[in-house]
């Protein structure tokens, strides 16, 4: 039933030969665990930074405290005037923001506004101006916004930053589009939708819808 080899030389053959396989096999084994582990950590990596980024996209949210628009003055109203003198525009809107609960600091100079308003839509960014450079809402331009404190005074981009606790305001000028243009201003019953997206990605919306009458010259009227 068994054969038995007599020849030395036949048995050293076999054994280098069962030998070179048992290699062969480890070489294989190794290389296949050196291969599921560099995947397993890369997977893990992957993990971690993608439940990283949820985890922003939920507690890196800008917080929205009001919506008020600011009525304009007749005697500075160029158009958009109702018959008996009325104002019928908003000269500016004020959207008051703060830091979600849990969010660390959210710099709004890397923070876009993305309005759609009665003049098209567009995305916004941080005014460039220096802040002693503000002196009305006028000097915004186009696809930009900017940012006033708690005391009513307008911020430069590199101070701009919500923590936990402190609050910003941030200003829109209804005269340039998407909220207005040259023939019309933001105003009386008309709304526009704002998309705030952190630097994280965490996006925040809200409405902007102006009431059917506006009369208090200079006032402010919540959206």
């Amino acid at each position: 039933m068994f054969e038995f080899i007599n020849n030395s030389e036949d048995r050293g053959q076999v054994g280098i030969g069962t030998l070179i396989v048992f290699i062969a096999m480890v070489l294989v084994a190794a290389i296949a665990a050196g291969v599921l582990i560099n995947t397993a950590g890369f997977l893990q990596s992957q993990a971690e930074a993608t439940g990283q980024e949820s985890t922003d996209l939920v507690s890196e949210r800008i917080e929205v405290t009001s919506t008020v628009g600011i009525v304009e003055d007749n005697s500075t109203q160029t158009y958009g005037q109702n018959v008996d003198g009325n104002t019928q525009n908003l000269s500016q809107v004020r959207i008051g923001v703060a830091g979600a609960p849990g969010a660390d600091q959210i710099d709004l100079n890397k923070t876009t506004l993305q309005v759609v308003g009665p003049n098209g839509q567009e995305t916004l960014t941080y005014t460039d101006l220096d802040s002693s450079s503000i002196t009305d809402i006028s000097s915004i331009s186009s696809g930009e916004f900017a940012v006033q404190d708690s005391s009513g005074q307008f911020i430069n981009p590199d101070e701009a930053v919500l923590n936990s606790s402190n609050s910003f305001t941030i200003v829109l000028n209804t005269n340039l589009q998407p909220l207005g243009d040259s023939n019309s201003i933001f105003g009386e019953s008309e709304s526009s939708s704002v998309d705030i997206v952190s630097p994280a990605g965490a996006t925040t919306s809200v409405e902007l819808t102006v009431p059917d009458l506006l009369t208090k010259e200079g006032g402010a009227v919540r959206l």
